[in-house]
């Protein structure tokens, strides 16, 4: 459970030292998700910088120059791929073609390996799952809409990924993990984050939370390109569905397997002091992998959730479930 942040500043009427300042705040409030690596990319003098340590991002100084136009971030939890060794850190350069870009993602994916067994990617010294994706992207030698189609139909595993290219153009390819993304017109400013609670700490820190914005909606299979203009453009790609012992909608029951995507809830939920058992109850109950990881970093949502189950079960069922509340 890693997290994406970032900007784009189509008008260019944002003082610098609020932008970066804006920057900071993404990447500090995205620490909820991550604090193995912290890393950001931007475009300077048409060429594509990354920055990133092995530190979480409280301890980093980001400090993109002025007329930096866009700024896409990452901040990690490890899982495969030591974070000591920087370049399995996000983001990840890439070249498809001509055209160079940074790439990053949030989630994790499982055929890493049969992808370079079956000689669709190169072997790497890069150990971190996520690179698969971006030479998936390398090896289609160019970077538009079909090649992203490709990658994101070829991975397997629960995904949101975003990639900025020389051109200060933003895609962000919406798999299965979470994505808020705003706008604001009045400053020409859009702002993303994995997470509302990420993205509400971050504007209150810098205040933009009392402008006008209006929320893009990205759902799952949905792939955006932003262009250094402000202006959309939208494709599709054709998600993958996995098995699932808690979701109603599959036709069989197989209560031994679990997705990748829950069983990242239940390993990881303690690092965020939430009980397994807790979030096995809000599985069952209905709740989809993207809203419980919502909770695990706002436990104001959690409470509340479980307070409504409580309301339901009745007080002995949910106790038995998980103690009293």
């Amino acid at each position: 459970m890693c997290s994406l942040f970032g900007w784009l500043d189509y008008q260019g009427v944002i003082p610098h030292r609020m932008l970066k300042k804006l920057t900071q705040a993404l990447a500090n409030a995205a620490e909820e998700r991550g604090t193995d690596a912290a890393g950001i990319s931007y475009i300077h003098n048409g060429e594509v910088v990354i920055y990133k340590r092995p530190k979480p991002a409280h301890k980093l100084h980001f400090d993109p120059p002025e007329g930096t136009r866009a700024v896409m971030g990452h901040t990690r939890m490890t899982t495969q791929g030591d974070g000591k060794n920087n370049y399995n850190n996000h983001p990840f350069p890439g070249l498809a073609g001509d055209t160079s870009f940074a790439f990053a993602h949030n989630g994790v994916l499982w055929n890493d390996k049969e992808l370079r067994k079956d000689k669709l990617i190169p072997d790497t010294h890069i150990e971190t799952d996520s690179y698969a994706a971006c030479q998936l992207i390398e090896a289609q030698q160019k970077l538009d809409f079909d090649s992203l189609k490709y990658m994101a139909e070829t991975v397997e595993g629960n995904f949101t990924f975003t990639v900025l290219d020389q051109e200060n153009s933003l895609y962000i390819i919406k798999g299965s993990n979470p994505m808020c993304l705003l706008h604001f017109p009045v400053l020409g400013l859009y702002v993303y984050a994995s997470t509302e609670s990420i993205m509400k700490k971050a504007l209150q820190k810098v205040g933009l939370h009392k402008f006008a914005m209006e929320r893009v909606e990205t759902d799952d299979g949905d792939i955006l390109c932003i262009d250094r203009h402000g202006e959309i453009t939208r494709s599709e790609f054709q998600p993958k569905v996995y098995r699932s012992k808690y979701g109603s909608w599959y036709d069989y029951d197989d209560s031994s397997y679990y997705t990748i995507h829950e069983e990242m809830l239940l390993t990881y939920c303690n690092f965020y002091g939430v009980d397994s058992s807790d979030v096995e109850l809000l599985l069952e109950y209905g709740y989809s992998c993207d809203e419980i990881e919502e909770m695990l970093s706002d436990h104001d949502l959690l409470y509340q959730a479980l307070r409504d189950i409580k309301c339901v079960y009745g007080e002995e069922v949910y106790e038995s479930y998980c103690g009293a509340f």
